[in-house]
C-alpha cells in the first residue's frame, strides 16, 4: 500500500520523466528551426529548460504551503486570471495571432492567460463546491468563464474548462439528471459554434474525411497520420523525423505527439502512454485517500484538468475528435502550459502529503 509520502513523490518523478521526453522531443523537433529564425539550435530547448527549472521550484514551494493558505488566496488568484482574461482581449495590449487573441506581452516573453484561467477556476470551483451550491449559480458562474475564453476565441480550453468543470460539479455531491438539461443545451450550443464559424466546420469536416483538400484544410491532419504512420512500430530513430522539416504545423507544441510517435513508433507512443496513465492513477489515489471533502474536490478537479488535456491533444492526434489547439502538458514548448502544470503537481503533492 502506498503511503502519502510515496504517492508525492511517484507523481513528481513521474512527471519530470515525461518532461524529460519533451525536452528530448522538443530538440529534435526544433533544432533547425531554432538555427535558421534565431541562429542556436538550442533556442527552444533551452528556454523549456529555464521553465522547467521554474516550474520545479514552484513546485518545492507549493508543495510546503499550508492547505488553508491557498484556499484564503483562491479568490484573489481567480480574480486576478479574470483581469488577465479580461487584459488580453483588449488590442494593443492582447497579442494576435492567427485570429486569436491568446497572448500577454511581457517583455522579452510572452504568457498565455488561458492557461492559468483553467488552473485557478479549477482551485477556485474546489472551495466554492465545498458547500453545495444551486445548478444556476454554478451555470452562471462557469458560463461566465466560458464566455471570456470564447472571446479569444478557444475553443478547445472551453471544452476542458467545461468537461473538468461539470465532473467536478458531480462530485461535489449534485445529481446527474439535474444537470442533463445543461448537457443537451452545452451541446447544441457547441454544434452552433462550429457551424458559424468557417474554420471550426472545416476542421470537423476534414476530422469526418481528412483526404479532402490534402493542401488546404486537411493538411494539418494528413501530417499528423503521415508521421505516426511513418513511424510504424519501433520508430525511424531518435532525431530523424523527417516531418519536422517545415511539413507538420505546431510541431513543437500541439503536435509534438507526432515527432515523438515518428522517432520512437508504436513502442515510444505506448511507453509515453503508459506514462501518462500511471501519473493520471496516482493522482486520483491522491483524490481518493484525501482527508476532508475540500482537499478531496481539488485533487479531483486537478486531475480531471490535466486528463482532460491529455485526452484532447492525444486524440487529436491518433484523429479519435477533431484537431484543435491544446498542448500535450509536460511536454509541449510553452512556459505557461509547463508551469501551470508543475503549480498543478505541487498542490497535489501537498494534498498527498496533509493529514
Amino acid at each position: 500500500m502506498q503511503t502519502s509520502k510515496n504517492l508525492s513523490a511517484r507523481i513528481f518523478l513521474l512527471g519530470l520523466g515525461i518532461s524529460i521526453i519533451g525536452l528530448t522531443a522538443i530538440y529534435n523537433s526544433s533544432a533547425i528551426e531554432g538555427y535558421t529564425d534565431f541562429g542556436n539550435k538550442y533556442h527552444f530547448v533551452k528556454n523549456q529548460l529555464i521553465w522547467l527549472a521554474l516550474g520545479i521550484s514552484l513546485f518545492f514551494i507549493i508543495q510546503n504551503i499550508s492547505l488553508d493558505l491557498i484556499k484564503k488566496a483562491t479568490p484573489a488568484v481567480f480574480f486576478t486570471s479574470l483581469i488577465l482574461m479580461v487584459l488580453v482581449l483588449i488590442p494593443g495590449v492582447g497579442s494576435k495571432l492567427q485570429g486569436a487573441r491568446r497572448w500577454l506581452s511581457l517583455g522579452l516573453v510572452g504568457m498565455q492567460p488561458s492557461e492559468f484561467f483553467k488552473l485557478s477556476i479549477i482551485i477556485y470551483l474546489a472551495s466554492w463546491l465545498e458547500t453545495a451550491k444551486p445548478l444556476k449559480a454554478f451555470l452562471f458562474l462557469t458560463l461566465s468563464c466560458l464566455t471570456l475564453v470564447m472571446l479569444q476565441p478557444d475553443l478547445g480550453t472551453a471544452v476542458v474548462i467545461t468537461a473538468s468543470a461539470f465532473t467536478l460539479y458531480y462530485l461535489s455531491g449534485a445529481k446527474l439528471k439535474d444537470m442533463s438539461f445543461f448537457f443537451i443545451l452545452l451541446s447544441s450550443l457547441i454544434a452552433l459554434l462550429i457551424i458559424v464559424s468557417p474554420y471550426r466546420l472545416r476542421r470537423l469536416q476534414t476530422f469526418m474525411d481528412p483526404t479532402q483538400d490534402p493542401l488546404g484544410s486537411s493538411y494539418h491532419i494528413n501530417q499528423v497520420l503521415l508521421g505516426l504512420g511513418s513511424g510504424g512500430f519501433s520508430g525511424v530513430g531518435l532525431g530523424k523525423s523527417r516531418q519536422k522539416y517545415a511539413y507538420l504545423p505546431e510541431s513543437t507544441t500541439d503536435s509534438i505527439f507526432v515527432v515523438v510517435g515518428e522517432e520512437l513508433g508504436f513502442i515510444g507512443g505506448t511507453i509515453l502512454i503508459g506514462l501518462f496513465a500511471a501519473f493520471i492513477l496516482s493522482a486520483f489515489n491522491i483524490a481518493k485517500k484525501a482527508s476532508n471533502h475540500y482537499r478531496r474536490l481539488l485533487a479531483s478537479g486537478l486531475t480531471l484538468l490535466l486528463l482532460t488535456q491529455v485526452f484532447v491533444n492525444l486524440g487529436a492526434m491518433v484523429a479519435l475528435i477533431p484537431l484543435t489547439g491544446m498542448p500535450l502538458p509536460f511536454i509541449s514548448y510553452g512556459g505557461s502550459s509547463l508551469i501551470t502544470t508543475y503549480i498543478s503537481l505541487g498542490i497535489l503533492a501537498n494534498i498527498a502529503k496533509t493529514k
